[in-house]
């Protein structure tokens, strides 16, 4: 049992990292909210979102972001069960070897690697598309996928398995009707993680699309800044358009992120 005092540190811990954690949020809110225009002295401009969304066109970036997020999230969702599977329940001939593959895929920088993918999706005809953006996500979003539902999977309970095995049921069939409906706390957390790292992705997007025929919304927030605006406050606004999306996604599974992200802190 937790004495009072250990009980009052902890809690004075968590208000103070929540107030270090909403700080910057709300200034950047408040700036947001700011008047434009100097000399203005009054505070509350919602206005400022809407011009921002016009003014940067971050209908045109986010709608790209989210497409390809999509694209990323489904794919590499698919075959990240798949791999997972393979290697958790079927354990082919070098399971282990293909296991550390995919972990090499996690200590490989994604600057180590980008400018020779440049080339060679330009060579294929590739560049300034969504899939020369969305391949390389799906790549590294695969290695940390299949390491994630391969610890799940190996601490499923092998008895229903072979079970179902003698019923009849196939491997395709015991993964969608048996394992997939049973991992939905780890497959949120592995589909919010994979959105929210493709759509921060900066670097990618930046080199794959070198005219910005396929401007993601934090490349755009970049050339707003220095295109349309020299102040905080659109700037600030556009920041918020940007992370918007993330946050609602996060707000409506929350309560499926944290049961998977504890399920993989204890299974693996």
């Amino acid at each position: 049992m937790q004495s009072t005092k250990q009980k009052a540190i902890a809690f004075a811990l968590l208000v103070i990292a929540t107030v270090l954690t909403l700080t910057p949020i709300l200034y950047v809110v408040y700036l947001a909210l700011s008047a434009e225009k100097v000399g203005d002295t009054t505070w509350f401009h919602p206005e400022n979102f809407i011009s921002a969304w016009h003014r940067g066109h971050f209908s045109e970036y986010m709608w790209n972001s989210f497409r390809i997020a999509i694209v990323v999230v489904f794919i590499a969702l698919i075959l990240s069960i798949m791999s997972g599977y393979a290697l958790a329940i079927l354990k082919p001939r070098g399971e282990k070897i293909i296991f550390f593959i995919f972990l090499l895929g996690l200590m490989i920088p994604t600057e180590a690697i980008v400018l020779p993918l440049y080339y060679d999706f330009r060579s294929l005809g590739l560049t300034d598309t969504i899939w020369a953006i969305a391949l390389p996500q799906i790549a590294q979003s695969l290695a940390f996928g299949t390491f994630w539902m391969r610890a799940f999977f190996r601490n499923f309970s092998p008895g229903i398995i072979d079970a179902a095995r003698i019923d009849g049921a196939g491997n395709l069939r015991i993964l969608r009707s048996i394992l997939v409906p049973l991992a939905v706390p780890p497959l949120v957390t592995l589909i919010l993680l994979t959105f929210m790292w493709t759509w921060n992705d900066f670097l990618i997007p930046l080199i794959m699309s070198p005219s910005g025929q396929v401007m993601t919304a934090p490349l755009g927030l970049a050339f707003f800044q220095g295109q349309y605006t020299q102040g905080s406050t659109l700037l600030a606004a556009g920041a918020v358009w940007v992370a918007l999306p993330m946050v609602i996604l996060y707000f409506c599974l929350q309560r499926f992120f944290i049961s998977g992200m504890i399920d993989g802190a204890v299974k693996g």
